[in-house]
């Protein structure tokens, strides 16, 4: 009997090890999966990363699009089942998701070096993509008065018409209390405070009835096009490729800008991990790098790049002298510890 017992958990045995074999073949023919952010940012990675790339490597590449948030990461992961290869995220997810063991860490000897990049744009978990601000976003055939600041941006008077802002606290306070007259420099200090943040949602009550919230970094373009609104928050690479390919007129305010870095990861137990970091590799190269930066105003992490650069094309990224000069950096630290406390004030508070 012992010995019957014995043979069926031997074929169990077997029988579950085949399956699991079957689902790791399965795993390791899947494509290569990159996500980004959509629009026309990805429409720019895909001119000059992604075509180019699965011509010269020849590998088999798919590439989809996400609005963020280090859950869905998580879940991927943990769930056991993670479609996605290489994510491009943002500055806290990058953090988060490496403390949490979500991403393998970065061999830069595959990509490059360390040397190859701008300091800001090297982690343990990833590798610098981008480097792009947040901006004040307006039509300049709509507006007879051209915005100064974030200030204007909240007088509804002197500017009528709906605002546009990306939902959630991140970039959205900080917002605030420079329209309420704290200088960029102190912005993290006096938003570090209960006074700070209080100050900061009521400024944004002034307004809270001509808001219209965005999620995905196309919608303020579309917004701004529409005539749904006046000014906007937006990505200033998709101002500048609305008026390229769009030929719309819109306009940038760079004072008060807030600026980040997005990063590339490899998701842990991806099974295209020497793919992928083909691909890093080739959308690290300074050439490359130059090339989306021709075709979308944001600037890149090889040291490099910018140097390959026209200055008519330089003068329009955030990196520029006289863009950068007022701008603030997100505060990554300060938003890790934060972020949840402040989203739920937040969530609270537009639901009223």
């Amino acid at each position: 009997m012992l010995k019957r017992k014995t043979g069926k958990i031997a074929l169990g045995f077997a029988v579950a090890f085949s399956a699991s074999a079957a689902l790791a073949t399965v795993a390791q023919a899947r494509d290569l999966t990159v996500v980004s952010w959509g629009g026309a940012y990805q429409d720019a990675q895909k001119k000059v990363y992604f075509e180019p790339f699965k011509k010269a490597a020849g590998v088999a590449m798919n590439d989809e699009s996400w609005d963020g948030g280090v859950g869905v990461l998580r879940a991927k992961v943990q769930g056991g089942a993670a479609t996605w290869d290489l994510v491009q995220v943002e500055s806290d997810e990058l953090a988060v998701g490496c403390e949490e063991g979500l991403f393998e860490k970065m061999d830069y000897s595959k990509i490059g070096g360390e040397a190859a990049y701008i300091p800001p744009s090297v982690n343990p978990c990833g590798v610098g993509a981008i480097l792009y601000d947040f901006v004040l976003g307006y039509d300049k055939d709509k507006l007879k008065q051209a915005p100064n600041g974030w200030a204007d941006f909240f007088d509804t008077r002197k500017i009528p018409g709906k605002r546009a802002l990306r939902q959630g606290p991140k970039t959205t306070l900080e917002i605030a209390l420079m329209a309420d007259g704290v200088a960029p420099k102190d912005v993290y200090k006096v938003l570090a405070t209960d006074e700070g943040v209080a100050r900061a949602f009521k400024k944004l009550d002034t307004i809270k009835g001509d808001i219209v919230w965005w999620k995905a970094g196309a919608q303020p373009p579309q917004l701004l096009a529409s005539g749904e609104v006046a000014m906007t928050s937006v990505y200033n690479g998709r101002i500048d490729t609305a008026n390229k390919n769009d030929k719309k007129n819109f306009g940038i305010v760079w004072d008060g800008a807030l600026f980040t870095l997005d990063s590339w990861v490899i998701l842990k137990g991806s099974p295209n991990k020497d793919a992928a970091y083909k691909f890093l590799d080739f959308a690290g190269k300074a050439e490359n790098q130059s090339k989306l930066s021709q075709n979308i105003a944001y600037g890149t992490s090889n040291k490099d790049a910018a140097g390959l650069l026209a200055p008519a094309v330089l003068k329009d990224l955030p990196t520029a002298p006289d863009n950068i000069k007022n701008a603030v950096e997100i505060n990554v630290g300060f938003w890790l510890e934060n972020i949840d406390r402040l989203t739920e004030r937040f969530n609270k508070w537009a639901a009223k």
